[in-house]
């Protein structure tokens, strides 16, 4: 179009007086840039003006696969991440069912008819009885069948080696015995000596585990709440706590206890009794190491209503 311009301006040439020839010449000079623009269009210069631009099917492509390789990457490096993070939680629920400590040897106490004391000038001892393995300790065998009333509490023991990565033991028997919801013990106490209710073995499975349901146990005089429990090499080992390969006890949760005391019926007298102990004023439990206590203690959920659940590991130097 310059030289069009250019054109128009040079009146000295004496052709360009003529309106008609201008207009002439002016059409000819459109005609012939419109050629070559058209030639050039044809050449590729389309191509370099749109790619100039930014547009184009092809770049578009290009771009839409450097963002699919872009977020094929993020996804990857998501992907990588989630599996680290699967992996450190993995490493740290692997660590903490590796975590484990023995379990400190406790009094068996007046009452476990396992062979160690008398009563009425005979040696009570409840494991040479036949009926004595079972799961459901909340009722007597033999000649009696009463139940033991009271909050069902239904507790899985694993035992475990605390010398071995606490892996779990298999084939060992557990003995556990408490008193009832009045604070008595089946056998030994007035009034209960023909029951032998609250009394079970166990033998633990290839997870080192067993499970007893029974009841939550009362608050007596002079002892915070707990479970008495002897484990044995094997169910044939079971027969007399000289053979045992720990004697201990564990300790109620606190905040369980005060639930059920103060809300179930027939534990009223736990209420004044709880309320003048501790693990720490205890005379087993007093002298235990805060990590001690801890795998001491179940970790119980529930309600007063429905029953308590819940577990507990026994760490054993075996």
């Amino acid at each position: 179009m310059s030289n069009t311009t250019s054109d128009h301006n040079h009146h000295d040439d004496p052709g360009h007086d003529d309106p008609g020839l201008q207009r002439d010449l002016q059409r000819i000079d459109e005609l012939r840039q419109r050629r070559q623009m058209l030639g050039w269009l044809a050449g590729g210069g389309a191509a370099a003006v749109i790619a100039a631009c930014g547009g184009g099917s092809s770049d578009s492509s290009g771009s839409s696969a450097s963002s699919s390789s872009s977020s094929s990457s993020s996804t990857s490096s998501s992907s990588s991440s989630s599996s680290s993070s699967s992996s450190s939680s993995s490493s740290s629920s692997s660590s903490s069912a590796t975590s484990c400590i023995a379990d400190p040897t406790e009094t068996n106490g007046p009452y476990p008819s396992d062979g160690s004391n008398s009563v009425n000038g005979t040696v009570s001892n409840i494991l040479s009885s036949s009926g004595i393995v079972r799961s459901d300790i909340r009722s007597s065998f033999g000649t009696s069948t009463t139940t033991a009333p009271g909050v069902p509490l239904v507790l899985t023991i694993t035992l475990v080696n605390s010398n071995m990565a606490c892996a779990p033991l298999e084939g060992y028997a557990i003995y556990i015995w408490h008193c009832n919801r009045d604070g008595n013990y089946s056998l030994y106490s007035s009034g209960v000596q023909n029951e032998n209710y609250l009394r079970g073995v166990q033998v633990t499975d290839a997870n080192g585990q067993v499970t007893f349901t029974t009841i939550f146990p009362a608050c007596y005089s002079g002892r915070y709440p707990h479970i008495h429990f002897e484990i044995y090499p094997s169910l044939a080992a079971a027969t007399s706590y000289a053979i045992s390969v720990l004697i201990s006890q564990m300790a109620l949760p606190s905040a369980i206890c005060t639930a059920v005391y103060n809300n179930a019926s027939g534990y009223t007298q736990s209420i004044t009794n709880f309320a003048a102990v501790s693990t720490s004023s205890d005379n087993v439990f007093g002298d235990n190491t805060a990590a001690q206590l801890a795998q001491q203690t179940p970790a119980l959920a529930g309600s007063v209503s429905a029953g308590y659940t819940g577990t507990i590991l026994i760490g054993v130097g075996a």
